[in-house]
């Protein structure tokens, strides 16, 4: 499992000054099983990105980037070379692609709305 990654959102979790229950419970889910994500037993982290990220107030490049690159997701525990890693690391890869441009056009469309507003002043005056 990814331990890179729970270490990583503990550290951001622990500079926001949140225990481990205040994060499970704004993710809604139970303390045990933030636990687990956070010790890298599981990558359910993956399910709750958006929500880590929001509550943390970082993004998505800064809780999976490195300063040498991003981190990688491996379910091997062995040195035998096993290409379940590779697609494990493609899945998560789209499905954080696809998350990114879903929060990208969201943010686009407030965007519009807010310069449809705007214009919409400027014209009444």
């Amino acid at each position: 499992m990814n331990k890179t990654i729970g270490k990583r959102i503990r550290n951001f979790r622990e500079a926001k000054g949140f225990s481990q229950e205040d994060l499970a419970e704004r993710l809604k889910i139970s303390r045990s099983a933030y636990q687990r994500l956070e010790n890298g037993e599981t990558n359910s982290w993956i399910n709750h990105i958006e929500s880590i990220c929001d509550t943390l107030e970082v993004t998505v490049d800064e809780l999976l980037k490195t300063e040498e690159s991003f981190v990688q997701v491996n379910n091997n525990n062995n040195e035998s070379s096993n290409s379940s890693g590779v697609i494990q690391n493609q899945t998560i890869n789209y499905i954080l692609s696809d998350k990114l441009i879903e929060q990208y056009e969201e943010r686009l469309k407030q965007k519009d709305e807010e310069i449809a507003f705007l214009k919409s002043l400027i014209e009444k005056k």
